[in-house]
């Protein structure tokens, strides 16, 4: 039996680059498993701006947290937290700005 898919996904992009974040809100155990995210390594910080630059694509589940992410180049953001599955491709830049500390499980994709 095929399992319809309920998940709300989303994506901001930046005019300056092309690159979009991708937003999967709540996504599914049964993906999460596929995924494999509980053998993926954590990482968390505490609230506060940070900027970031992804020099590989990085698929990350949050347990915790909320972040409203400003792009580079944009005047736009985008929000998300726990239990999003959020992906930041290869060459983008932004700034966290972190309200609530996060947890999150990470990957980063080798080609």
């Amino acid at each position: 039996m095929a399992e319809s898919s309920s998940s709300n996904a989303e994506a901001m992009e930046t005019e300056a680059s092309g690159l979009s974040i991708t937003v999967e809100r709540n996504p599914s155990q049964s993906r999460l498993q596929q995924l494999g995210i509980k053998s993926w390594p954590k990482w968390g910080c505490p609230p506060g701006k940070f900027p970031v630059k992804y020099d590989a694509q990085q698929t990350c589940y949050f347990v915790r947290g909320r972040i409203k992410a400003f792009i580079k180049g944009s005047e736009d953001s985008i929000e998300f937290g726990a239990g999003d599955l959020v992906v930041f491709p290869k060459g983008m830049s932004c700034t966290w700005d972190v309200s609530v500390a996060v947890d999150k499980h990470y990957k980063f994709d080798s080609s």
